[in-house]
């Protein structure tokens, strides 16, 4: 089992940044990928970005392509999401999840961190 816990999350400006952080403990050596969801107020909770543990590969969902960042830090076991150039329509609870396989559903998260967006 992988614990997760995210941090950073606030109130922030349209047009401004932010930068969520989730740091790992428990079975990490054994993750295979960490994602980054969000779900609004009366909507699904959708995907936002991923990465592979080994940082080879990153994954983004076309709304934030060009605008928010994922990395992960290795010897922090820490995941992070750059969000830049925010907009109100990014305003959700964000997620940190791991997935143990590539096959695997994404099995293990956080508590969540909340992100307001003013206009």
């Amino acid at each position: 089992q992988v614990q997760l816990v995210e941090s950073g999350g606030g109130l922030v400006q349209a047009g401004g940044s932010l930068r969520l952080s989730c740091a790992a403990s428990g079975r990490t050596f054994s993750t295979y990928a960490m994602g980054w969801f969000r779900q609004a107020p009366g909507k699904e909770r959708e995907f936002v970005a991923a990465i592979t543990w080994s940082g080879a590969n990153t994954y983004s969902a076309n709304s934030v392509k060009g605008r928010f960042t994922i990395s992960r830090d290795i010897a922090r076991n820490t995941v992070y999401l750059q969000m830049n150039r925010v907009k109100p329509e990014d305003t959700a609870v964000y997620y940190c999840a791991a997935q143990l396989t590539s096959i695997a559903d994404f099995g293990s998260w956080g508590q969540g961190t909340q992100v307001t967006v003013s206009s």
